[in-house]
């Protein structure tokens, strides 16, 4: 049975689903943050926190419609945060030639960056709705939570980028020689370009 056998459910049936993927986005990130550390002691923290955020998408409809995930998120936050310092800080993203518009939340919609040094870039929450990312190299970049509508992500190198996800490359322009990370899914849309 469906909620639209039962149009009651409807409802309950949708936030529940709003819940579960926050969850499971979270896990994404946390397992991607889990393969991308040097440090063991962050790579078992972040193992703990999807063991118990799976723990609670087994809960029952009611439960998971009642479910707060502030204190969930507050939790993950510092291991995400912690993971991508380090691995920015690999690419030498603090050594203090990054150009100073590139900070997390920028509002980068429309500007060509191709002139830019993106590796290791904190580009976290940033708006970047029709950016020219054009043959750009990514790797090292924290995209968690960046708006990529419409961005041109043709020849790019995403396939170190930090956070990046299948919904967020869904709404770019990119092509076969797009490189994403190793289990984002390609859009369907790229295929043809």
């Amino acid at each position: 049975m469906s909620w639209r056998d039962r149009p009651e459910t409807r409802d309950g049936m949708f936030s529940t689903f709003a819940v579960v993927k926050e969850l499971h986005e979270m896990m994404w990130h946390l397992l991607e943050a889990q393969q991308r550390t040097y440090d063991p002691d962050i790579a078992d923290d972040a193992r703990e926190l999807v063991e118990s955020l799976a723990s609670q998408t087994r809960r029952s409809v009611d439960e998971l419609e009642s479910l707060e995930t502030d204190e969930m998120r507050a939790s993950v936050r510092p291991v995400l945060m912690e993971v991508s310092a380090e691995v920015r800080a690999s690419y030498f993203a603090d050594d203090g030639r990054m150009n100073p518009d590139l900070v997390p939340g920028a509002d980068l919609a429309g500007t060509d960056l191709r002139a830019y040094r993106l590796c290791g870039a904190d580009l976290r929450n940033a708006l970047l709705i029709g950016a020219d990312l054009r043959g750009c190299d990514l790797a090292g970049a924290d995209l968690l939570g960046a708006d990529l509508r419409g961005a041109r992500v043709e020849d790019a190198d995403l396939s170190l980028a930090l956070y990046l996800t299948g919904p967020q490359l869904a709404g770019a322009h990119g092509n076969r020689r797009t490189r994403v990370p190793t289990g984002v899914p390609v859009p369907r849309s790229w295929s043809s370009e």
